[in-house]
């Protein structure tokens, strides 16, 4: 299995130091789900709010009317413990066709995912899945002494499913979960829903499947699905979503978990639950707003396409994303790029080990997107007239 590797606490962290030590990031930037560009020092209000944000995957527009409603008539439960949270664990049931049983509440999905990652790697098990992506389950793993099987992309920047199939069939009895972010972070491409069939066909009955979400309301790609059915069916398959996303509760930090009884069991014991009663309430309020959400996937994919092809013009490729983000081939060594970009009053995406000569970028405003291009032809315009010439 040699394209297998198996990465020590040592190894992996190693790598990140590199990226830390560069940019003056402390390690909560490079873990977080978006997170990871932040500039060096600390930055004043008035400086950040002068900033085009394209680092963390955020949506710019920030929460619709109906959340915001809804949260600021939550305040008058501010200072109550026993307060009404407008059945959220309900709620959210009720939209995935579920019990309430199979809901677990986190501060967003990345307390899902290290309570996933507490509850079944605890004894030194391993997670399986693919590199790079979203790494906070890798750093949890490490921090809590189990291990990582991190499988490099395909050539096309998908995840090889048949290698995770071998990979855990391999390690079997010392794996705690297969992990498969859908679509990916950072390259926004999608595991197709058959793909996500032949995975859970294939692995032992007895071995989850942590499947990351978070950027799903974002996907138009027609071959991509859902894995809520295999919930459902009793399959052992744990869901993490976010309102950080297409809601724009980043700030406000609400996710949850949806799985079968027995593994939200099993990870309820390490869910802290701190979730404030405003966010809950600005939760139910989201579920409900579709139109803001089909608004926001709108504006998001018509900027990515605008942005992408405008950059394709320049000669630079971009790797085709389903997400509120996409990685761009620069040709050359990310992390001097990003602090480029700072200068100029852009925060883009954080490196990605392996992948150094790719530059994500999180999808903003108009005026935002703008202003990245524009960027973008001052630090490039040199490699441009070489190429010319």
């Amino acid at each position: 299995m040699d394209d297998v590797r198996s990465v020590s606490r040592r190894s992996f962290m190693g790598g990140v130091a590199a990226a830390i030590g560069y940019l003056g990031l402390r390690p909560e930037h490079v873990f977080g789900q978006g997170r990871g560009a932040a500039p060096r020092g600390r930055l004043s209000t008035a400086d950040y709010d002068l900033f085009a944000k394209l680092a963390n995957n955020e949506n710019p527009y920030g929460p619709p009317e109906s959340v915001i409603k809804a949260m600021t008539d939550a305040m008058k439960y501010a200072n109550r413990y026993g307060y009404p949270d407008g059945d959220i664990v309900q709620e959210i049931a009720n939209h995935h066709k579920v019990k309430p049983e199979n809901v677990l509440l986190g501060a967003g999905s990345g307390e899902i995912l290290e309570v996933a990652g507490s509850a079944f790697l605890l004894g030194g098990k391993k997670v399986v899945g693919v590199d790079p992506t979203y790494a906070s389950v890798y750093q949890h793993a490490s921090g809590i002494k189990a291990d990582a099987i991190r499988l490099p992309l395909l050539p096309d920047y998908t995840q090889n499913i048949p290698e995770m199939i071998k990979a855990t069939k391999a390690n079997y009895r010392d794996v705690g979960f297969v992990y498969l972010v859908n679509p990916n972070n950072p390259t926004g491409v999608i595991v197709p829903r058959q793909q996500v069939r032949q995975l859970l066909d294939a692995l032992p009955e007895d071995v989850p499947v942590l499947i990351d979400e978070a950027y799903h309301h974002f996907v138009e790609h027609p071959e991509y699905e859902t894995a809520e059915a295999y919930v459902r069916e009793g399959r052992p398959v744990i869901i993490a979503r976010t309102f950080s996303k297409i809601v724009g509760l980043a700030g406000m930090r609400l996710g949850y978990a949806i799985a079968p009884k027995p593994l939200i069991d099993r990870m309820r014991p390490f869910s802290v639950g701190s979730i404030n009663a405003l966010v809950k309430w600005g939760g139910v309020a989201a579920l409900k707003d579709t139109a803001a959400q089909e608004k926001v996937k709108r504006l998001n994919a018509d900027l990515r396409r605008k942005t992408v092809a405008e950059l394709q013009a320049l000669g630079y490729e971009s790797i085709p994303s389903e997400a509120n983000f996409f990685m761009l081939s620069i040709r050359r060594p990310v992390v001097p790029v990003i602090d480029e970009f700072r200068k100029r009053g852009v925060l883009v995406g954080r490196p990605f080990p392996p992948m150094l000569e790719h530059l994500r970028v999180s999808v903003g405003t108009a005026d935002e997107m703008s202003r990245f291009m524009a960027a973008f032809k001052e630090i490039f315009a040199p490699a441009r007239s070489t190429s010319a010439a």
